[in-house]
């Protein structure tokens, strides 16, 4: 009995001296700068900045020197500076983003005309005659953006998917997602955008979405910093030029610009 146990307890003494010698010779050298820069990331692994996700982009800022370090836009200001700080350079400040929908089509103004029976994602829906709504180029609404997005900051409600700005950190993962493209990522400054993708004719248009956009240009005249332009039937809006006035979204006649809140 007594050989026994000393059989087995050589051999895990034995097994411990290989683990030991193998972690020795066999460790991988860490960049302790990288592991720094890491822990002043969030963790959304968003691919926002560019990178495969966080490990990636503190790898790639701990080795290449003049990176911008303004990058995560989940992390904000915040991170950026924790960063500036590690690499001994001059803070940039983070260009917060938010997503804005750029599509108006809910339940009250454009209509579902196909009985869809495929599976629930807007990829596949669209696949199939480009989608089951009257509008071919609106939202479809199973949410493969809600899906994909990790703040809970997007939710389909009538037929629209729509955004929750306080909650959304632009990492960009549902403009990704929507096989429409209907989502957009604008300076969280911007507060105006046009809630349509479409650049059918304004005939058509009204034919297939109450509130769509129909090229008709009062917003263009109206604007007096020349913020709007109307091409190809649709209306869109220099974020460096809109000053946020609003006089766009109260002359639309389809109530296709918004004015975040």
């Amino acid at each position: 009995m007594m050989t026994t146990v000393l059989i087995v307890g050589g051999i895990g003494v034995a097994c411990a001296l290989l683990l030991v010698v193998a972690s020795k010779f066999m460790a991988v050298e860490t960049n302790q700068t990288a592991e720094d820069i890491r822990a002043a990331l969030p963790g959304a692994n968003c691919g926002a900045c560019g990178f495969a996700g966080c490990d990636d982009y503190a790898k790639h800022l701990a080795e290449n020197p003049g990176l911008k370090t303004n990058l995560c836009t989940p992390g904000g200001d915040a991170a950026a500076r924790k960063i500036a700080e590690i690499l001994g350079v001059e803070f940039e400040d983070v260009v917060e983003m938010k997503a804005a929908v750029k599509c108006a089509g809910t339940f009250d103004t454009s209509e579902y005309v196909m009985d869809y029976q495929g599976p629930h994602t807007c990829e596949a829906c669209n696949s199939f005659y480009q989608g089951r709504r009257s509008c071919s180029h609106g939202c479809l609404g199973f949410g493969d953006c809600v899906a994909v997005c990790k703040f809970g900051a997007l939710q389909v409600e009538n037929g629209l998917v729509v955004v929750d700005r306080d909650l959304c950190t632009g990492c960009g993962a549902c403009t990704k997602a929507c096989p429409n493209h209907l989502l957009t990522l604008i300076k969280e400054t911007s507060l105006v955008h046009v809630a349509c993708s479409s650049h059918d004719k304004g005939a058509y248009t009204r034919k297939v979405c109450k509130a769509g956009c129909i090229g008709c240009m009062k917003c263009q005249k109206t604007c007096q910093y020349g913020a709007i332009t109307v091409t190809d039937n649709l209306a869109s809006i220099d974020p460096d030029k809109c000053t946020n006035c609003g006089a766009c979204v109260e002359v639309c006649p389809t109530k296709v610009i918004k004015m975040a809140r």
